[in-house]
Order: structure tokens, then C-alpha cells, then sequence
């Protein structure tokens, strides 16, 4: 990556960081925050110093403004009331996070002396609150840092994030979701192309409805595809990366299993999205590029059927003047494909009232949610998004091999959705597999989300569903390309 301190990078930053600190820096960086105005307020180091040295502290605040105003906080006892207010395992925690980010920045050749400790160089408690807001302002998942920012009335929002390593220059973003059938990657370019999807099936959350567990199978499953990720990221220039983690890892209780050896893999620690973000990040990218042809009638509802639950997001989509992210309802159901299955389609194929079990269960969610989401026009669009309904759309298709482009803003018709479920829920799963479209992997689940699909289609009253291939994955991206610009 290239960092000022590099002979052939020092300009600019590394003067005002000089004059910031009042003394030469010892090693690399990058200006990874800065003021509106473009001036430095974090840096982010090299994990070794000019000398060979490690450097422990990854992020430094050099901010005259915002160091004195910490130093203050400090001396008038605010390590000591950190200490209390955020819990200790909490920071812990982060301690772990910090170390596992800082030390996969270390070369792969590298044999010498390693960085040790967490935030601000120590293993346990709170030592420098300067160490744990720089990392807090930089993005990082630091409670410290957050209670610190809150204490001196400090936000994110009033600062300029630039990717770490970059200093200032904008590079690709990469997002992964961690879902409960399958493990997903985008990389988008600065520009907001799509330079690439990959996804896999890896039933991360295979037997969690039941047991409340990853099995081990299913975590190293998914850490064999994060690994293969990690690769193509690195092929691809990516700077900014984002994991995240849904249903199965809301539900898990060993999930923090999981969530250690990913952030080794991947070099940041998968977030563990609420329904409601879930929701808000599928909306945003189910809407951002609605077809041109659709006529503004009211709010949106976006379905996202993935394999433990099902989000709903109603309002109105960027476009229409007046209304933003604010107008946003959601919901989140745990009513998943794969959820739904294990818990009520036993038999292959499923009973007569195993099926209407599920359907009744369902309907009944559903109908607490369609209560509590605003009012929705009869005519208004529905847009669903996931493996179920880009399945659902290549069966009636017949579509043997994916393509994208086919598929993405396709129209299902209720009457086509029904018919399918009643086709399907009469076969094997291996049978399933015979008819063109069907995605291997979702044949043993695909009844179960068609269900989810059916009944919302009764609940809201929809004839059709707008079929969207840019989901999650792509409001996920658009959000960090946002956060991740470059300084005026």
C-alpha cells in the first residue's frame, strides 16, 4: 500500500504530520481521516517502523483540537469511567479485533518481531482513550473509542474517511455477506461499477433453528470460501472491506467461534447485521436502480427471503422527491427458506400438512408485520430479492444457466409462484434438479422460501413481484463507497 514516510511519497501529509506531532515520524502512514478541509486527523501506521521495530498502535489521533480535548477527558478521570461504563469483555474484545486487523497488515514474509497488545499497545482494560477514538474515527468496531467520541460530543459524521493504506486515493470495496444458505462477495470499483459476484453455498446456518449452534462443519464450510474471497479481493486492488454476518449469527451462541477465525481470514471482523439494517441495506439496493418504465405509486416493499429469515422494507426509493432512508420501515421475520424447512418440511417431498403447516405459520408472521408496516397502495411495486426468487425466476425461465442480465427485473406473477410451489412441493430434491433453473444447492430449500414468496403475495395483495438481482450486497457497497472518499 502506499504510505507517506516512503521516500517516494513524502509530500504534503507527511509535513502537516510532522508539524502535528512536533517531531519526525519513525515509519510509515496514511492519513486515513481528515477535516472537511482536507487536514489530517488519524493516520493509520505500518505495522513496522523505519528501523524494523514493530508498531503497535496502528492508529494515532495527530488532530490538535481533538488530542487536546481527549487529553482533557483523560486528566479529568476518563479512563477510569470507561472502565466502568463499557463492559469489560466488551473490551476485551476489541483489544482482539484491533490486534487481528493490525497484524494481517503485517508482509507475509515477515519473520522478525511482531506488534503486540491491542489498542493503544495493552492486552486488557483501558490505557490511552487517544488510541481507542483514532480507531473509533478510522471505522473500527471500538467501544471505548465510541463512549469517548459520545463524551465529547465528537461523531463520525463530521470528519472525511479515506480507505487505510490509501491516503487519500479511492480504490475498489469489497463486501461479503455471511448468510445462512449462502456466502456472497461484491467488489465494486470508485465509480460504482460492479467489477464482480461470487456466491456459494455454504449453509452456514445448518441446524441453528434447532440446536442454536454453527456446526463445525458449516464454519469451515464457509472460512474454505472466505479464503477464496480473501484471494480474488487481493486480485482485484480491493481496499475498503466489509463482512457481514445475519440471521445465523444472531442466533448462534457459538458464533463468536466463527466470527474469530473469518476476521483472521478476511483482516476485518464480520459485523452482525440487525434485521432492521438488513432491511434498510437490501431496500437501498433493491431501489437505487428501479426500472425506467415503473411509474411512482407510493411506497416500496422490498422482500429478502434468505435462509433463516425474511426482511420487509417499505418506503419510498431514492428517486421519488421528498423522501429518503428516513421513510424506511422494516421488519425481520424468522421465516427463512432454510429456517421454514427444518422446522416444518421433514419429509422429502413434505406432507399435505407439513406443507399447510408451514404456510398457516408463515402467514401468521406475516400478518403482524403487514400491521405494523405504514400503508401500502394496493397497485404499489413489491421487489424481492435472494436465492428463492432468482431460483423461482430461472424455473420459469427455464433458464439452464444463470444469466444475470435475463433474470434481473424479470416480472413473477403470483398465479406463476403458486404453480411452482404446488410443482415443487410434489418432488424429491433430487428431482428438482431436472428442471432447468434450478440453482444446485436450493433444491433441498426452495419449497420452503417458494412458501415464504406464496404467502406474501396473500398477505399484501400482490399480483407480481419485480424480481432484483442488486440486493444487499449492493446497498452494502454503495454505503461504504460513500464513507470511503477522498478528501476535497
Amino acid at each position: 500500500m502506499e504510505l507517506s514516510g516512503q521516500p517516494s511519497q513524502r509530500g504534503s501529509d507527511w509535513d502537516e504530520v510532522t508539524r502535528l506531532l512536533g517531531r519526525t515520524p519513525a515509519g510509515a502512514f496514511s492519513v486515513v481521516v481528515r477535516r472537511p478541509a482536507g487536514s489530517p486527523v488519524v493516520i493509520e501506521n505500518a505495522p513496522l517502523l523505519d528501523d524494523g521495530r514493530p508498531m503497535p498502535t496502528r492508529y494515532w489521533l495527530v488532530d490538535a483540537a481533538v488530542r487536546e480535548a481527549v487529553s482533557r477527558l483523560e486528566a479529568a478521570g476518563g479512563v477510569r469511567r470507561a472502565t466502568t461504563a463499557v463492559p469489560q469483555t466488551e473490551v476485551a474484545a476489541a483489544h482482539s479485533r484491533y490486534a487481528e486487523e493490525r497484524d494481517h497488515t503485517l508482509p507475509r514474509s515477515h519473520s522478525g518481531p511482531r506488534p503486540s497488545g491491542g489498542v493503544g499497545g495493552t492486552r486488557q482494560g483501558v490505557k490511552c482513550l487517544h488510541a481507542h477514538l483514532a480507531w473509533y474515527l478510522a471505522g473500527g468496531d471500538d467501544p471505548v473509542g465510541a463512549w469517548t467520541a459520545e463524551q465529547l460530543g465528537v461523531s463520525r459524521d463530521d470528519f472525511v474517511l479515506a480507505h487505510p493504506g490509501t491516503g487519500g486515493i479511492r480504490r475498489s470495496v469489497g463486501v461479503v455477506d455471511c448468510g445462512t444458505n449462502s456466502t456472497r462477495l461484491i467488489v465494486v470499483a470508485p465509480d460504482g461499477t460492479v467489477l464482480q459476484r461470487e456466491m456459494r453455498i455454504t449453509r452456514l446456518g445448518e441446524g441453528v433453528d434447532a440446536t442454536h449452534a454453527m456446526a463445525p462443519a458449516a464454519i469451515d464450510r464457509t472460512l474454505r470460501v472466505l479464503r477464496d474471497y480473501r484471494s480474488v479481493m487481493d486480485d482485484r486492488g480491493v481496499g475498503r472491506t466489509r463482512v457481514v454476518a445475519t440471521s445465523a449469527a444472531r442466533d448462534a451462541h457459538n458464533a463468536e467461534e466463527f466470527m474469530a477465525r473469518a476476521a483472521g481470514i478476511m483482516g476485518v471482523r464480520p459485523e452482525v447485521l440487525s434485521g432492521d439494517e438488513e432491511g434498510r441495506y437490501s431496500f437501498d439496493g433493491a431501489t437505487a436502480h428501479l426500472p425506467t418504465y415503473w411509474e411512482e405509486t407510493g411506497r416500496v416493499l422490498v422482500v429478502d427471503i434468505g435462509g433463516g429469515s425474511t426482511e420487509l422494507a417499505a418506503g419510498y426509493p431514492p428517486s421519488d422527491a421528498g423522501h429518503g432512508a428516513a421513510g424506511v420501515a422494516t421488519r425481520s421475520l424468522d421465516i427463512g427458506c432454510v429456517r421454514v424447512t427444518e422446522r416444518f418440511l421433514s419429509h422429502d417431498p413434505p406432507r399435505r400438512d407439513e406443507l399447510a403447516a408451514a404456510r398457516a405459520a408463515v402467514a401468521d408472521q406475516l400478518a403482524l408485520a403487514r400491521g405494523a408496516l405504514p400503508a401500502l397502495l394496493p397497485e404499489g411495486l413489491l421487489v424481492g430479492l435472494a436465492g428463492t426468487v432468482s431460483t423461482l425466476a430461472c424455473l420459469q425461465l427455464g433458464a439452464a444457466v444463470y444469466d444475470r442480465n435475463r433474470i434481473h427485473h424479470t416480472v413473477l406473477w403470483r398465479d406463476d409462484i403458486e404453480r411452482w410451489l404446488h410443482t415443487l412441493a410434489r418432488e424429491s430434491a433430487k428431482s428438482r434438479l431436472a428442471h432447468p433453473g434450478m440453482i444446485e444447492g436450493r433444491e433441498d430449500v426452495i419449497v420452503g422460501g417458494a412458501v415464504v414468496l406464496a404467502e406474501v403475495m396473500v398477505a399484501f395483495d400482490r399480483a407480481s413481484c419485480l424480481v432484483s438481482e442488486d440486493d444487499i450486497l449492493d446497498g452494502l457497497a454503495a454505503d461504504l463507497l460513500r464513507r470511503d472518499v477522498s478528501p476535497p
